[in-house]
Parts: structure tokens; sequence; C-alpha cells
């Protein structure tokens, strides 16, 4: 293929063309997606955030029987305790929507969140993983060392400049710039500053991030196709991190309703909440957060909404109901295309970029 769209991250990662999976925990990222997009020449990445170490090894081991070419596993690097202190008053909110879907009552009880970061990153150290992506922030210095010990390289997903910054000081390699287009949760590291995540869109972010950094930045947020690509070259990117394009893939992992969902929706479709999780993040807005909204509740801080919103959305995955399921969508789900294979997107992308460019 032509030198145009080779970037300094094709050379950096071992990979074909500048485009990334974007880790997508809970659901959507599958062993088939992963392996599909890092043998199409991207790089491929596990949404292991919400996986258990056990899973996490099994995973990597079977991506490693399916490609020989480098991929990413993302993680959440942030540990953060449960706060019940509002318990009693979102689980009496949770109980009303759990009739709707003849879910057992919740009590009022505390609830405590599994946290198996430590052993999550130690299997993706063991296993010497090409690429380990953050969220949320970066890893701590022992890790860092621990990384670049072994060989591997390290991404981090950022919202802001000042946080690129951090990211740079910390030792990563690469940077992604998350416009607010995107899906899902973003990387914001501070909630507390920023309520409902660092809200600047991905043309005004990506040109702000390259002029403050050294490493090379890679561009997200309502990227679907190969103009999206020209585009983030265009504000000195050095390749694209997409994750709703690939949600309608055939290696999808995500709920046959969901991806109805996402193929019935438009620009206008999507909200930042922190209904379903406690941390901002964007999806269809549905009868779930519609409802919420109208309480006027505020929900627990992260992981703890996310916890006691799990049996409700596990319900409504069964009932094929999208109206309590949690639709993580960015803002370009006009773009989407229905029942194509994630090497088919892959090349699309890169063969509209080259036609562009040529």
């Amino acid at each position: 293929m032509s030198i145009q769209l080779k970037t300094e991250v094709c050379q950096l990662f071992n990979i074909r063309y500048p485009i990334f999976l974007a880790g997508m925990a809970g659901g959507p990222s599958t062993v088939k997606l992963v392996a599909a997009v890092s043998n199409a020449g991207g790089l491929g990445t596990l949404g292991a955030a919400y996986m258990d170490p056990k899973a996490i090894r099994e995973a990597i081991r079977e991506i490693r029987q399916l490609t020989n070419a480098p991929f990413a596993v993302n993680l959440f690097a942030i540990q953060v305790p449960d706060n019940n202190t509002r318990i009693g008053e979102v689980q009496g909110e949770l109980n009303r929507l759990r009739n709707v879907l003849g879910v057992t009552h919740a009590t009022q009880e505390p609830v405590s969140t599994p946290d198996h970061f430590q052993e999550q990153l130690s299997v993706v150290l063991e296993e010497k993983v090409p690429v380990i992506s953050t969220a949320f922030g970066v890893l701590s210095e022992p890790f860092v060392q621990q990384a670049k010990s072994a060989g591997i390289r390290i991404v981090t997903m950022v919202t802001t400049v000042r946080e690129a910054i951090l990211a740079e000081q910390a030792g990563c390699d690469c940077i992604v710039a998350q416009g607010s287009e995107a899906g899902g949760h973003r990387g914001t590291f501070d909630v507390k500053e920023h309520p409902v995540g660092a809200n600047i869109g991905t043309f005004a972010l990506t040109p702000q991030i390259v002029d403050h950094v050294k490493i090379p930045v890679i561009a997200a947020g309502g990227i679907m196709d190969g103009r999206g690509l020209v585009a983030a070259l265009a504000l000195g990117a050095q390749g694209v991190q997409m994750g709703t394009r690939f949600l309608t893939a055939v290696e999808s992992g995500a709920h046959d309703t969901y991806k109805q969902a996402l193929l019935a929706s438009t620009e206008e479709s999507t909200v930042i909440t922190k209904a379903f999780s406690g941390r901002p993040a964007r999806g269809i807005r549905n009868l779930f957060i519609r409802q919420w909204d109208a309480s006027g509740i505020e929900p627990l801080p992260f992981p703890t909404q996310n916890t006691v919103t799990r049996d409700i959305r596990n319900a409504a995955a069964k009932h094929n109901n999208a109206d309590y399921m949690s639709l993580w969508a960015g803002q370009g789900t006009r773009l989407l295309t229905s029942g194509q294979r994630a090497e088919d997107i892959v090349a699309e992308t890169v063969q509209q970029a080259m036609s562009i460019l040529s």
C-alpha cells in the first residue's frame, strides 16, 4: 500500500494500517473481533475491564491462536472503593424498574464491587501482551516500568490537553484523544472536576493535543470511515481509534437487540448519562435513562451504580428489551452497516482514505 497511510504508529505498533479497535468492555469486545481487526492490519483491542483475571488469560491465549499480529488489552486504570451512602434511595428507584422486568427486588444492604485490577494487570504483564491501553488514568510508575521491561507498549485514553501531558510524563508510548462524540465511557481522569466528562469535540481536541505532546496521537470520537481517518491525519493525528463502527460487525459480541437499536438510531439519539454506571457515558437514550432522569435521583458513583444496575441490564438482555439495556454508542450511527465483517470494515476504511488522498 502507499506510504501515505504508513504513519509513525504503524512502525511503533508493527501494524499495517493506523486503525485501532476501541477496547469496548462489557460484551461487544470478543476474541474473534480483536483477532479480525488485527489480522486485517489494524490493532485489535480486548476490552477486559470487567473480566476476571482467569478469563482475561484465556482470551489472550485464544486471540493468539487466531492471529500472529499485535493486539492490545484495555483496562480501567483506577481503583475506586464503593460508595453506599445513598444505597436505599437508589435501590428503591431501581426496584420500580425491576418490576417491569420481573426482577427480584434488591435490598438496601451495601454492595461490594470486586476489584481485580492488580490481578488483571498481572495477567497482562505475565502474558506479555504487545500493548496495554488504559482508561480513566495512567498506570502507576512501577507498572509502567514492568511493562517497558517486558517490551510492552502503553496507550492511554485522554480527553484534555492536560491529561495528555500527564500521560506523556507517565511514560506512555501513544495517546488516544477521545472527543465528546465517542460512545460509552471516555477516559476522563477526574470526574469530580468534570462531572459529565470533559466534553471537547474531536476536531478541537486532537490538534491541541498534537501541539502539546511529542508522542503520537490517535484521534477518536465519531470516526466511522476513511473520511474520518483522513480528517484525523490532517489534524496531526497519526491514526484513528474506532469503536462504534465495529459494534454491528459480524464478530461483535453486542446483543442482537442492541445492534438493531444502533442501526435504527441517528446522530440525535445519544446522550451522556451516568444512570447506568455512575460515570458519564454516551449511549442511546432509552426508557431506562428517561425514567431515571425523571426521578431526579443522583446515581451512585462508579463503580457502585454499575454494580446495582447489572441485574436490570442482564434481565433486559435476556428478554431482548432494549429499553433497559445500556446501549453505548457514538454520534456517527447513521454510518453503521449491518452484517459486515470486521476485516471488510478495515479494508473499506483504508480504501476510502486512499481514494481521498490520491
